[in-house]
């Protein structure tokens, strides 16, 4: 089966109606599947354990007698840990190195500790941070299993200080995913129970007997997880709804095209509705990366998923020069951006938005999702207009200071006084002038 991708050209005087089209994604929210969430969520909310222990034995295929048999013991995660090849275990360590010291740096430079400072008149004022109390972590089971995503989000709590790390996975006909397993015991995981969908993140969210609630749930998970997030938010803080993984490539034609095919690939194989765009002023060079594509699409594992993807949601845009491929950029705020280019910081002072970039064409986007150190929790479908990575903040919370001196509160508190009158509210304006001399 042969691949055509779309090719779009910023010439064209349709262009913006292509590239609208091109970016144009819907979050299914099937209704069937978010009243069936609901349910769960209900359910669990009223039953607690039983309804947990009912709907993963049927989910699931398990036949576990309570919800507490469902419990991972640290003991069995560190016993995952130490049966890895010392390859893979060497490579999950090094990993969660750079990520926890990435993250420890963020937590310095993003006022991790707060601040105060003095007015003259020895009012003082600042900002208090401290760490959220319990943090829920879901982690997809199964077919898809993710270790890395439990290094990601894990360790920024950690390092935020979060106390106390629940994480849940569902293990499917009983089978347990050692190096998920093993990824929990590097990150300092303080929990971890065999249970998944719409009934764990209801368990997270009300607790239960076994399970207690948590303050915030994070991790990625399947349609009905996505619901369920959707419906405790409020109850509960969330990361986000993710999207489909998508990526952008910014080439000046200087880069191997096969590594830029194989870039492409590397978000394509996620799903059918992953999106991958290479940008790139060169025709010539976009007919190379093309002719790499079809070379290398037959020796891949997942070449149907690739082939499905780069058909319906891939693109190569021809720009007039790298100027526009900016431009183009801060249209689509990828959730990846690769600025594969000679000069790869010229171009990256001209982008505001993007979820992570990778500059050079030595930095794979696959680096990022591993070991580099930088979160790979990334805002999707162009939110990164408006929304950050994964972080030490998220796992915080902030919380104002305010000490009026008795030499402020004659400043502020006729201020205060003044403002309250004129908004019609007399207790407002009589409780700050109780304090004037």
């Amino acid at each position: 089966m042969t691949l055509t991708m779309r090719k779009l050209d910023t010439k064209n005087p349709d262009f913006k109606k292509q590239l609208d089209a091109l970016l144009a994604f819907e979050a299914s929210e099937d209704e069937a599947i978010d009243r069936a969430a609901a349910s769960i969520l209900a359910d669990v909310k009223a039953r607690g354990d039983a309804a947990v222990l009912e709907y993963t034995n049927r989910f699931d295929r398990m036949q576990a007698d309570n919800v507490a048999s469902l419990e991972i013991s640290q003991k069995e995660c560190q016993a995952a840990l130490n049966a890895l090849s010392p390859e893979r275990r060497t490579a999950l360590q090094t990993a969660a190195g750079r990520v926890r010291a990435y993250h420890e740096r963020q937590r310095q430079e993003c006022g991790g500790d707060g601040y105060l400072y003095t007015e003259a008149d020895g009012t003082m004022l600042g900002q208090k941070i401290t760490p959220l109390d319990r943090v829920g972590i879901y982690v997809p089971g199964g077919k898809a299993a993710y270790p890395s995503s439990v290094l990601m989000n894990a360790i920024p709590a950690k390092v935020a200080g979060v106390p106390q790390i629940i994480m849940v996975v569902p293990t499917p006909d009983g089978v347990k995913n050692e190096l998920v397993l093993a990824a929990a015991a590097i990150a300092g995981v303080d929990r971890v129970f065999a249970i998944g969908g719409a009934q764990a993140v209801g368990a997270l969210a009300y607790g239960t007997a076994t399970i207690p609630p948590v303050d915030k749930i994070v991790g990625p998970g399947n349609a009905y997880v996505a619901a369920a997030k959707r419906r405790v938010f409020g109850t509960v803080g969330i990361d986000m709804i993710a999207g489909p993984s998508e990526i952008l490539v910014l080439c000046d034609g200087t880069t191997e095209p096969d590594w830029v095919a194989m870039d492409l690939f590397s978000q394509a194989e996620h799903d059918e509705l992953a999106q991958s765009i290479l940008v790139c002023p060169e025709d010539v060079y976009l007919a190379k990366v093309e002719s790499s594509i079809k070379r290398l699409l037959p020796q891949m594992q997942r070449q149907d998923i690739i082939r499905t993807s780069l058909t319906n949601r891939g693109a190569f845009i021809k720009v007039r020069d790298m100027e526009e491929a900016c431009e183009i950029a801060n249209l689509i705020a990828a959730e990846h951006l690769e600025i594969s280019a000679e000069s790869p910081q010229r171009w990256a002072d001209r982008v505001r938005h993007a979820g992570a970039m990778f500059l050079g064409r030595f930095s794979s986007e696959s680096i990022g999702d591993y070991c580099a150190g930088p979160n790979h929790v990334l805002p999707t479908s162009r939110t990164a207009r408006f929304s950050s990575p994964l972080g030490v903040y998220d796992f915080q919370k902030r919380s104002s200071i305010i000490f009026a001196s008795e030499a402020g509160a004659q400043t502020l508190g006729k201020i205060a006084a003044e403002l309250a009158e004129g908004e019609g509210l007399e207790a407002h304006a009589r409780s700050a002038q109780y304090r004037l001399k």
